[in-house]
């Protein structure tokens, strides 16, 4: 069968024209708004430290001006946007930030030299550089993509709007921010807020940006930035559907290609006025209730002292407001709330979802997760007794052991002390002396010291041994009798007190035991205080407890295939089609999301199981059915571990093993993407004898790439994921227009793209191949 392949919207491809620019240093003494006037020097990136003094540089009496023509149409700034959008791979010149490959890159697609002129001069055409993509149902809506060029703008205004806006974004506000993710946020709930009473979270209904909304942001803008183009290019882009933002949806921070590069930050900027006008009203009620000493408080009025807190966490478009006061109080917050979001920014609430909950009772999803209010004692239960004796007995074997070991080295020393004492009096007896080349007579002396050194510590340490020599040494004490002290010398009754005293001070049983029971009844004081505090903590204190949604999902796993009707493993018949490696690392990249996104959460266990049992056993039954061989077969093949080999014979790993997997816990901080990406989409290789397109990555200049189909699982299913009976709640899905295309991907990026190092995002999905 002949396979016609078809680029759709290619770009032209020119010569590289490297005409020369000015320096960055020049740039910020005499900033010039147009690029022709520059100097002959080489288009080099920019640093973070040197763009925002270029951005800086274009403040004056309280807002920034000309950031359009002065900061994002340099070819300096542009090619920083690239750099910015390039995926760097293994060994490759494009990771260093002056390449000249990444120039030669670039020029291969479009001239930035010429797009900073088209962008000075108001001329650069944002509707030619959107490709619609027809939805694959007749009633399906469309979706507008930006191109390569289009995108590198897109990522220039965000760096820009980045440096200017991101110092003065408030510290609850998360998402779309370096360093303050998802994570970031829970760490802030767990840590920080304090016996929470009354919760609500702000759903908004799904509503795109129209008119209203765009002129409203570019009025938040046009407050800090006195730039019509630059304002301009943002309505543009808006009216060209690019830029599109949907509240109340589930693609927000996902990869998903319907979201763009800008959503993120002008989202914030948005809600800015509102993260204002809440931290006021905090800020009030701090000075209303100050903190005190709760010991303090205690010891005066014999009660606990319960502050009055608010405390808000924003990411992106979901927000969640928490009060340790009345029902009154949150009541009042959640009204005016509404009457902001409603009035001001012109926004539809669901006022259905957005109710008040009781924090202990009634747990609140947010960000992915479910909260809920409880005591220390649950986040750090007490040791149990079971675990007690397992403990006990754990010391116990413990203690036999060094027993053990200490009597074979009492053994083996003694067997070496004899030889040597046999050796010397051998030698001695056949000779005069020793004769030796070298001196070994401070080594040996320091191995004797350091046994005798050991010993003694061993026998100070012993009870059982201080009494038995304290009675041997003062057993027949008649040097103590007067008449018996005044026959002897002076001498000799005062060298006996003083051995008295020596024996009395390390060898005596009494002082040992006191010392033993001194510290026998320290830890029990230490216990009683520990056991105080924590029921005193139970019964004033209350924590946030976050935990994965196991429901949905074990209802995600078996929506996806992953798991039968009665929950156990079953083969995915649509991935046979694809390498024994590529079904492992598909595999992983859904197993590693999971793990990744879930890992601060309290039940962290239930998700491990669901990934070392049902998605390691549906991957063995995949290689199984594919090679039409049996699971014990697969296992012996591959191991539980999933080990595959590669050109070169070595073992490889991509799913995480169950070793990793046991020791993974709540230690790194970062903003993971949700695993409906890698869940939703699967890359089916195709078989074709056409010449290769080059990769669509994102200035990808190789060559050698595979083509593969994609198939989205909402159309496999036949569901519509807008309908949540049907789909997972809170779970996204990529747009329904991308089924079925074929994109043309190098090795490298089709491996990131299956272990979930890769989203749609970070490829150019309007370069996509039409199969006939």
């Amino acid at each position: 069968m002949l396979i016609h392949l078809r680029r759709i919207n290619p770009f032209e491809f020119r010569p590289p024209i490297l005409s020369s620019l000015k320096l960055f240093s020049t740039l910020l003494q005499n900033p010039s708004p147009h690029p022709k006037t520059q100097t002959q020097n080489p288009t080099k990136t920019l640093t973070k430290p040197q763009l925002k003094a270029l951005v800086l540089s274009q403040y004056s009496h309280g807002n920034f001006s000309n950031l359009l023509s002065n900061v994002i149409a340099l070819p300096h700034v542009l090619l920083t946007a690239c750099q910015n959008l390039t995926t760097p791979q293994p060994n490759n010149a494009l990771n260093s930030p002056d390449s000249q490959s990444l120039l030669d890159s670039v020029s291969r697609r479009f001239d930035i030299e010429e797009m900073g002129r088209e962008l000075c001069e108001d001329r650069f055409d944002v509707e030619g550089c959107c490709v619609t993509m027809v939805s694959s149902r007749k009633k399906g809506e469309n979706l507008v993509l930006p191109n390569l060029k289009l995108k590198v703008l897109i990522e220039a205004i965000r760096m820009v709007l980045e440096i200017v806006y991101d110092e003065r974004f408030l510290t609850f506000s998360y998402g779309g921010r370096v360093g303050m993710g998802r994570h970031t946020a829970i760490r802030y709930l767990k840590n920080s807020v304090e016996n929470p009473s009354w919760w609500f979270s702000v759903t908004f209904d799904r509503e795109k940006f129209d008119d209203r909304h765009v002129n409203k942001l570019c009025l938040f803008i046009e407050e800090k930035i006195k730039d019509g183009f630059f304002i301009g290019i943002i309505k543009r882009l808006f009216e060209c559907e690019v830029a599109g933002i949907e509240l109340g949806g589930c693609y927000l921070g996902r990869g998903f290609p319907q979201e763009s590069g800008l959503s993120s930050i002008l989202i914030n900027i948005y809600f800015n006025g509102f993260d204002k006008e809440i931290q006021d009203m905090r800020l009030l009620k701090n000075q209303e209730n100050p903190k005190y000493e709760s010991e303090e408080l205690v010891s005066m009025s014999g009660m606990f002292y319960k502050r009055v807190k608010m405390y808000v966490v924003r990411y992106l478009d979901e927000i969640l407001v928490i009060t340790s006061g009345s029902k009154m109080l949150t009541m009042d917050l959640k009204n005016w709330a509404l009457k902001y979001l409603e009035g001001s920014l012109e926004l539809k609430v669901d006022r259905m979802k957005t109710a008040i909950h009781i924090a202990v009772s009634e747990n609140i999803s947010f960000l992915g997760m479910e909260l809920q209010a409880v005591p220390p004692s649950v986040l750090h239960p007490p040791i149990t007794e079971k675990a007690m004796r397992a403990r006990k007995k754990y010391l116990r074997q413990k203690e036999v052991r060094a027993l053990e070991l200490k009597n074979a080295r009492a053994r083996n020393r003694k067997k070496l002390g004899m030889k040597i004492l046999q050796h010397v009096f051998k030698k001695s007896k056949q000779s005069d002396g020793f004769k030796f080349e070298f001196q070994i007579e401070n080594e040996v002396r320091e191995i004797f010291t350091t046994w005798a050194d050991e010993v003694v510590q061993n026998f100070l340490g012993s009870l059982e041994e201080h009494w038995e020599w304290h009675r041997k040494l003062t057993a027949g004490d008649f040097l103590s009798l007067r008449h018996i002290r005044d026959q002897l010398p002076q001498e000799l009754v005062d060298a006996y007190d003083k051995f008295q005293e020596q024996v009395d001070k390390y060898l005596s049983p009494v002082q040992a035991r006191k010392a033993l029971e001194k510290e026998e009844r320290r830890a029990e004081e230490e216990e009683e205080r520990k056991y105080a505090k924590r029921t005193v903590d139970d019964l004033t204190r209350l924590c946030v407890k976050v935990d994965a949604p196991i429901e949905l999902v074990r209802k995600a796993v078996k929506m996806a295939g992953f798991t039968n009707s009665m929950g156990r493993p079953r083969p995915i018949k649509l991935l046979i089609a694809l390498e024994d490696t590529d079904i492992i690392k598909w595999y992983a990249g859904v197993g590693r999301r999971w793990l990744d996104f879930f890992c601060c959460c309290h039940n962290f266990k239930m998700v491990k199981i669901v990934v070392t049992y049902h998605l390691r056993f549906s991957c063995i039954l995949t290689l199984a059915e594919k090679h039409e061989s049996t699971k014990l077969e697969a296992i012996k093949q591959y191991t539980k571990d999933l080990k595959v080999s590669d050109l070169n014979g070595n073992e490889e790993v991509y799913f995480p093993t169950e070793r990793e997997v046991k020791m993974m816990g709540d230690q790194n901080l970062s903003d993971p993407r949700p695993v409906d990406g890698a869940l939703s989409l699967a890359l089916i290789r195709l078989a074709y004898d056409e010449p290769s397109y080059s990769c669509i990555a994102h200035f990808c200049d190789r060559m050698d790439t595979v083509f593969y189909r994609v198939q989205l699982l909402q159309n496999r299913l036949n569901v519509n994921p807008s309908v949540e009976e049907k789909w997972v709640s809170g779970m996204g899905a990529i747009h329904e227009s991308l089924n079925r295309k074929c994109l043309p991907l190098c090795s490298d990026h089709i491996n990131n793209f299956y272990t979930g190092k890769l989203t749609l995002q970070d490829i150019d999905c309007t370069s996509f191949v039409d199969v006939d």
